[in-house]
């Protein structure tokens, strides 16, 4: 980087900040959430506001923003699944984000399988190396034009081509993820390192 000041940008027309603001909380993992409503709809589509929210109880959050039908599918059934995004389904991850009418699933337009889940009605995507069942925590939280929706983990299912040693591996799972705009990108270099203990700093051997 060079030592040239930053350059103080400015949000759109609109006043706006969002689409410089995306371009920079990167990357960002996609929660592929797989839904049925109430009529029997099975709905797949990808979120790239997604995160963990609790470690006890295993609680996982995604954002709709706006109103769209997973938002009303998992306020119908409670449940969801949110499936992994391995790089070599891009194409089938960004096709399920097309807004598709209510009554149209998204499976059967991308041409997706479906795999029955253990403790949700909600079906997993089987082409997926990786799925995590959830029954929605309280409710949603609306955040601007977002609803943030809990999820509490009730099971998860890994490919075993997917797993390492120590559980589910990044390498072997190829995550791809949301940058800023139209651009999505791999994990690229991983490196490891641990944290450090403060007592090795205070005491230092």
């Amino acid at each position: 980087m060079t030592d040239m000041p930053k350059e103080e940008l400015t949000p759109d027309a609109h006043g706006s900040w969002a689409s410089i603001v995306k371009s920079l909380v990167i990357p960002r993992p996609i929660a592929w959430v797989s839904s049925r409503s109430a009529a029997g709809v099975d709905n797949l589509s990808p979120h790239s506001y997604f995160t963990m929210a609790s470690s006890d109880p295993v609680i996982i959050q995604f954002v709709s923003t706006g109103v769209k039908d997973t938002l009303r599918n998992v306020l119908e059934t409670r449940e969801f699944v949110v499936n992994h995004t391995p790089v070599e389904l891009f194409e089938k991850i960004n096709a399920t984000g097309t807004d598709y009418p209510r009554n149209v699933s998204e499976f059967d337009e991308v041409g997706l399988t479906r795999e029955p889940s253990r403790t949700v009605s909600a079906p997993r995507v089987a082409e997926s190396p990786a799925s995590m069942e959830c029954t929605v925590h309280g409710e949603p939280l609306k955040v601007g034009n977002g609803y943030v929706v809990f999820g509490e983990v009730q099971h998860v299912a890994v490919a075993p081509e997917a797993l390492g040693e120590r559980g589910p591996d990044a390498r072997r799972l190829d995550p791809i993820a949301r940058l800023g705009h139209d651009e999505w990108a791999g994990l690229g270099h991983i490196r490891s390192i641990r944290r450090i203990p403060y007592d090795s700093i205070k005491n230092p051997a």
